[in-house]
């Protein structure tokens, strides 16, 4: 099992929810934090709950959705110094569900897509080669397990285009220390997913973390958080490591 304490990762939309969680676990674990959220304000108080633990962290805003604001906390990122070996592009939006699918406007899609793939596509470009050269990494998608639900269609086919680019972004790491997988919280009770959820947000811990910890050099693959409820970080990773394999040798 990878150990990340002194390691840098870069969490986005990190202020709440499942963002939120996962950065206290990480700090748990030694992590040093770059927290991201649309406002510096935001992040406030789960910087100083991590620098409480005694790991360095950090906090950059951009709204996602802007694209020239996530260049610039870029080449922020850049400024520290660090290097950031972890990253988990958790942020996400779910612009709208629409009764009325067949009158789903295009800015669904416009925004969507903007927040739930490209900006993390232009994440994952940024830092990938840098892995590469380093010899090391760790990249974590958010997907979602919607389907069949042309109610959510910006929402769902954003996500699907973001499981398509780490996919194919996976294939050409395999085998190697830099590992690039799909996590999906399932349908927690946060902002994004409604009081109506059936899941509590701690549930998708350690799952929705395990892909940073496995230690088999395998990409591509989905890891979903709630096969994995209920369990130790080390038993989460054995899970991992044995049942679940990258699309690549099938």
């Amino acid at each position: 099992m990878i150990d990340v304490k002194g390691k840098w990762a870069l969490i986005t939309g990190a202020s709440r929810g499942i963002g939120y969680l996962t950065a206290k676990y990480m700090g748990e674990q030694g992590c040093n934090l770059i927290l991201h959220s649309r406002s510096l304000e935001n992040t406030k108080k789960v910087l100083e709950e991590v620098q409480a633990m005694g790991v360095q962290a950090y906090a950059v805003c951009a709204e996602l959705s802007d694209l020239e604001a996530v260049e610039r906390m870029l080449k922020e990122i850049d400024s520290l110094q660090v290097d950031v070996s972890i990253v988990m592009n958790n942020a996400g939006v779910q612009i709208a569900y629409r009764e009325e699918y067949y009158e789903t406007p295009v800015a669904d899609y416009m925004e969507s897509f903007k927040i739930n793939t490209i900006a993390p596509a232009m994440i994952c470009y940024h830092f990938m080669p840098k892995m590469i050269a380093n010899g090391f990494g760790r990249i974590l998608n958010t997907t979602s397990g919607i389907a069949l639900e042309p109610q959510q269609a910006g929402y769902s086919a954003s996500k699907a285009a973001l499981d398509k680019i780490t996919i194919d972004l996976g294939s050409t790491v395999e085998g190697t220390d830099v590992c690039i997988n799909l996590t999906d919280p399932g349908w927690c009770r946060t902002d994004l997913g409604g009081g109506q959820a059936p899941n509590a947000p701690e549930s998708a811990i350690p799952g929705i973390v395990v892909g940073v910890f496995v230690n088999d050099k395998k990409s591509g693959r989905y890891l979903g958080a709630q096969n994995f409820t209920g369990m130790s970080l080390e038993e989460a990773v054995v899970k991992a490591e044995k049942e679940f394999d990258s699309p690549y040798r099938k």
